[in-house]
Parts: structure tokens; C-alpha cells; sequence
């Protein structure tokens, strides 16, 4: 009886939350479009046999990558349900790609005792890759934080988005164990611990350190750093908390900024502005940056997805109106700052992505990140340094800026923030450059010389679908993620901080 119950609970959440697809009469038409294409690109890295998207898939969407990992899984996964909600495709099409995901996952090899994925498989074979396919270098088995999470938020959707397989998903989230990563004395001056960045089933050269913090009798070898900055590498964290394996005061123990404590800190970008606050018997320094008039709440390295990523699954300016709600906007607003005024390249969106001089790179922008290098806008690395006082002294300000790159999932992550300037973005980028192709807008552009990168990636394409679904869809993905008591784990904790931050109106 309680089971039946549960199903017809699911069928009708399923049902509720898949809208009307957009039309030109709601003015989404530009929106609907681009997602129609970005889906193409997602379908043309799924390999027919296996039912696993690649990394990534060449402009002409004829040649994929042979390599994927979790995040590529996850992002295909909420990207096969954005495109049902907008009836892209059907939902039996959808239905059936989400049954092949889930056969691969059960048959992929992963770390048995915590339940972990790798972070590079064939999406052919689904075999663990051993050695790099472009170059034959070796690769050492390694299991992310941030990967399995952007993973297990996708399952965590897909229990609630699709009842057929809800049992499944379940099954094969709840038995990923995030325990694995947290350190709880990585933080004794806060009162809590900290995510480490994964950890290796066997000793890796260089640093590393035993642990075995899931308590599974079974020795790894964990990552030396912690993630201690609020960027996109606080999903492990959510998704943790969630599923009630590691404990809720641990939201706190990431530093909003290093706190302003001498020279022990010096080494940060900039000074910052703030007071120690005290959450659920957590030590917090609630500090701010500053940038041409602005005060925000930096990430590690100033770049978009950084700042919005974990916002596509997680509502946090929803849940959390009096720090991220207030900081989002901001942070928005401090890039396309940067790209029109600042830098004065005449566009704006900066994370990272493909070069277009070949490989990838990361983007950013420098002044809204904490690290002092930080990421920057320009090929050259332009970069800048308001030094710490009684520290560093400050540097000249760049007398210009180069080659700047911009990513256009930057801009779809800007829509719920700045809706208007992201689109007059995006279509000055259209218009401008030869960077829209069969599967969407290509994954970046040299704004100087006009070179861009031909590829269609799955992080970023999977980016740009969740972004799209939310804004066209009222926050599907939002609400897939917060069912099954997620919502009610996540939101007490996410609400009560904070943040001084300023640019925007301040949320009542």
C-alpha cells in the first residue's frame, strides 16, 4: 500500500512539472531554439551501443571523444529530461536513454567499498581507462568529489523525474557514499571538517594522505587539499548532506573569504571586509571583495560556472535569498562589468573551456576570485593585484587586456540573473562570430581575432540545457533535485546565513 502511494506521489510530481514546450507567443522562442540545437550536440556524443555520452563531440557532430567520466554521465542524464520537459524529444525516447544510462552505471566498475565512480571510462566499452587515448600517457584511478556529485544530483533527479526507474536511481545514489571525502577535523578553528578533492585506491607519486573516512576497513589515498572556497566543488558537499551522510554544520566550514588575520592570510587576492558570525555552533568569517563599487562573495577563481554551476540543480538563491540570492546577481554583474567596461572587449562570459588555440584552459575573471594568479579574460593572462595591506603592496592596474575568450555557457548561466544582457550576449556573439553551429553555439571565442573552438563539450553543453530547462520551465531540474526530502535536509541550513553583500537590493 505505502509503495503504491509513493509511485502515484511520483507520477504526479513526473506530471506537474512537465510544461507546455516554449513558444514564440511566451517570447522564449530564441531560447526554445537554442535548446533544440544544444540537444543535437548532447545526442551526437552518446555512443548507439552503450547509451554513454563522451567528453565531448567536433563541431561537424561526427567525431567523439573516447573518453567520459561521471559529470558527463550526470549532465547528459538532466539534459535527456530538460528535452523531454520541452518536448524536444518524446518521453518514451527519454524514458529508454535514461533505462541505458542506468544499465551502463550498474555495470561500470567502481571503488566497491564507498561505491564511487572513476573519473575516466570508455564510452564504448565501459571499460576504466588506463591510458590516455590521445597520447598513451597513464592514468591512475581516481575518484572526484565533485564529479560523483555532479553525477548523484543527476540520479537524484531521476528518481523523481521518472517513476520507472525511480527504484533504480535510488539504489544506485544512496549506495555512493560521500562519507569517502570528508575530513571532519579539517577545520578546528571552525568547528567542522571539509571535502578533500577525491582520493586514489592505490598510492599515487607525489602528495597524498591515508584516510578512510567512510569507515569501510579499507585504505585510500586521499587528495592533500580540502576543498576550504565556495565554488562549484560545494556539490559534493550538498549532495552529501542530502543524502544525510555527512553533517549538515559542515555547509559552514568552506571560507567565504579567508578571514582577515594579519599576514596569515596575506597571500589572498584582496583584503577583505567582514565579522566572524557564529551558524549552528559554526565559527564563520562573513567577509566580502570588493570591485568597482560592488562587494561579493568571490570563488576560487573568479569564473562563472564556479559561481552558478551548482546553482542549476540546487535553487540557492531560492534557499538561500540573504547570501547566494544576494551574491548570484552580483557576481553577474561584476563579469559583464569586466568584458564592457573594464577589459572593453565588447562581450562578456568568462569560464572555463576550450581554447581556441587548442586544449583547455580556464577563464575568469581575476579580481572576483580569491587565489592570488587567479583565473584571467585574456590568452596573454592579464591579470591584477590590488595587493594587502600592511602585506603585499598593490601593482599598476593592466594598462589593457588581449586576446579576451568568452564561453557562452557563461551567458546561459547569467539568464535567471540578467536576463536581458545575456541574450543581447549571446546574439551579438551569433551575429559577430562564426561560432554557432549544428548543435548550438561552439565552446568559445577569441573576441580580438575572431578564432574559435569547434567543439561541443558535455559539461558545457550540459550547462546550457540545465540553465534553459530552469528559465523555460520555471525550475524543473530545481524541483527533481529537491523531492524526496532533499529540500527539507538542505534549505534549514542554506537560509539562515547571511552575506553583506552589495550591488543589488538587498532581499527582505
Amino acid at each position: 500500500m505505502r509503495k503504491t502511494a509513493v509511485i502515484a506521489g511520483l507520477l504526479v510530481l513526473a506530471a506537474a512539472a512537465v510544461p507546455s514546450p516554449a513558444s514564440a507567443s511566451s517570447g522564449n522562442s530564441t531560447l526554445f531554439q537554442y535548446a533544440k540545437d544544444t540537444w543535437r550536440s548532447m545526442a551526437a556524443m552518446v555512443d548507439p551501443g552503450t547509451g554513454i555520452p563522451s567528453d565531448k563531440v567536433t563541431g561537424d557532430l561526427k567525431t567523439r571523444a573516447k573518453v567520459t567520466s561521471p559529470t558527463n554521465i550526470g549532465t547528459y542524464l538532466w539534459s535527456t529530461l530538460v528535452a523531454r520537459d520541452l518536448r524536444v524529444i518524446a518521453s518514451g525516447e527519454a524514458t529508454a536513454r535514461v533505462g541505458k544510462v542506468l544499465d551502463a552505471l550498474e555495470r561500470m566498475d567502481r571503488d566497491t567499498p564507498t561505491g564511487q565512480y572513476y573519473n575516466w571510462y570508455d564510452p564504448a566499452t565501459l571499460q576504466l581507462v588506463h591510458t590516455w587515448p590521445d597520447n598513451g600517457d597513464p592514468v591512475s584511478l581516481f575518484a572526484s568529489s565533485v564529479d560523483n556529485g555532479w553525477l548523484a544530483t543527476a540520479l537524484m533527479m531521476v528518481r523523481n523525474a521518472v517513476p520507472r526507474y525511480s527504484a533504480r536511481a535510488s539504489k544506485l545514489v544512496t549506495s555512493m557514499n560521500f562519507r569517502s571525502y570528508y575530513d571532519p577535523a579539517a577545520r578546528p578553528d571552525a568547528g567542522t571538517g571539509l571535502l578533500r578533492g577525491g582520493f586514489w585506491p592505490q598510492k599515487p607519486e607525489g602528495c597524498s594522505v591515508e584516510s578512510d573516512y567512510a569507515g569501510t576497513g579499507t585504505t585510500v589515498w586521499s587528495t592533500c587539499h580540502h576543498y576550504g572556497a565556495p565554488a562549484e566543488t560545494r556539490i559534493g558537499q550538498y549532495v552529501g548532506i542530502a543524502l544525510g551522510q555527512i553533517p549538515p554544520q559542515s555547509y559552514f566550514g568552506p571560507y567565504r573569504t579567508f578571514p582577515d588575520n594579519g599576514c596569515d592570510f596575506g597571500w589572498q587576492d584582496q583584503k577583505p571586509v567582514g565579522a566572524w558570525k557564529t551558524y549552528l555552533g559554526v565559527n564563520v568569517w562573513e567577509g566580502t571583495y570588493g570591485y568597482r563599487g560592488m562587494r561579493f562573495v568571490p570563488n576560487w577563481g573568479g569564473s562563472m560556472f564556479e559561481a552558478l554551476m551548482p546553482d542549476l540543480v540546487v535553487p540557492e538563491a531560492k534557499w538561500a535569498p540573504k547570501s547566494w540570492g544576494r551574491n548570484h546577481p552580483v557576481f553577474v554583474k561584476a563579469q559583464i562589468e569586466h568584458g564592457l567596461n573594464e577589459a572593453k572587449y565588447g562581450y562578456w562570459g568568462f569560464s572555463p573551456s576550450n581554447d581556441p588555440r587548442g586544449g583547455y584552459r580556464e577563464y575568469g575573471v581575476d579580481p572576483l576570485g580569491m587565489d592570488t594568479p587567479g583565473y584571467t579574460s585574456d590568452e596573454e593572462r592579464t591579470s591584477t593585484d590590488p595587493g594587502y595591506e600592511g602585506c603585499r603592496p598593490a601593482q599598476p592596474e593592466p594598462a589593457a587586456y588581449g586576446e579576451g575568450v568568452v564561453t557562452p555557457h557563461a551567458s546561459f548561466l547569467a539568464l535567471p540573473y540578467a536576463r536581458a544582457q545575456a541574450m543581447d550576449n549571446l546574439a551579438k556573439i551569433r551575429k559577430n562570430f562564426d561560432a554557432y553551429g549544428p548543435g548550438g553555439f561552439y565552446d568559445s571565442v577569441a573576441v580580438r581575432s575572431g578564432a574559435v573552438s569547434k567543439w561541443y563539450l558535455a559539461l558545457d553543453q550540459g550547462m546550457v540545457m540545465a540553465a534553459l530547462g530552469n528559465v523555460l520551465t520555471g525550475g524543473d531540474l530545481h524541483r527533481y533535485f529537491g523531492g524526496a526530502g532533499v529540500e527539507a535536509k538542505l534549505r534549514p541550513v542554506m537560509e539562515i546565513e547571511e552575506w553583506a553583500v552589495q550591488g543589488v537590493p538587498p532581499t527582505n
